[in-house]
């Protein structure tokens, strides 16, 4: 069963952040992006690789690791979800991408958040099948969560429980991508 998303307000999105549990600040999150780009740069420098965003909560970790990135490298971005307006993931459906051929290249997925790891488990098959050389993943946020796919993320971030989490690129209701801390939505009493 596919549960919807009711639509809410910017009004109401700003409430729910004010009553948010705020897990991680901003200048935690910046350090723990220091520190994934870091271990990239050792890991992948002279790779020439193809470094994807995972749109659309990607935007935000891929736009801070990106010019920390040391060595040179190409971009693309692929739009896959399996979320859509919903609350809980369906099929796979890809909206755009890739744009760029992967064959024979080593590629590098950021994303903003590793769930269930469906999704970013279905992107990796798809470069693979494309010929990628190697792919390695990098997720600003990790959920303490039984996975649907057995999936090995190279380059976590934050360790978060098993919440509905938002900012720094993840939405709530699609809104509050853009909050520079990582918040839980409060628990009910």
């Amino acid at each position: 069963m596919q549960i919807s998303v009711d639509p809410i307000s910017a009004q109401q999105a700003w409430e729910v952040l004010q009553q948010a549990d705020r897990l991680y600040t901003p200048e935690q999150v910046e350090s723990t992006i220091l520190s994934m780009a870091s271990r990239i740069n050792q890991t992948l420098s002279g790779a020439d690789p193809l470094v994807i965003c995972v749109m659309t909560g990607g935007v935000v970790p891929f736009g801070k690791i990106l010019p920390l990135l040391q060595f040179p490298l190409q971009i693309d971005y692929v739009h896959a979800t399996r979320y859509g307006k919903r609350l809980q993931g369906g099929q796979l459906q890809w909206i755009s991408g890739p744009h760029q051929d992967a064959r024979g290249r080593v590629v590098l997925l950021i994303d903003d958040i590793l769930d269930e790891g469906a999704t970013l488990a279905g992107i990796e098959a798809r470069y693979r099948a494309d010929g990628a050389r190697e792919v390695y993943k990098a997720a600003l946020v990790v959920k303490d969560r039984p996975r649907t796919h057995d999936i090995n993320v190279e380059f976590a971030g934050l360790e978060v429980p098993d919440r509905y989490v938002f900012g720094c690129g993840m939405d709530y209701k699609g809104y509050l991508r853009n909050v520079p801390g990582i918040y839980a939505e409060a628990q009910s009493k």
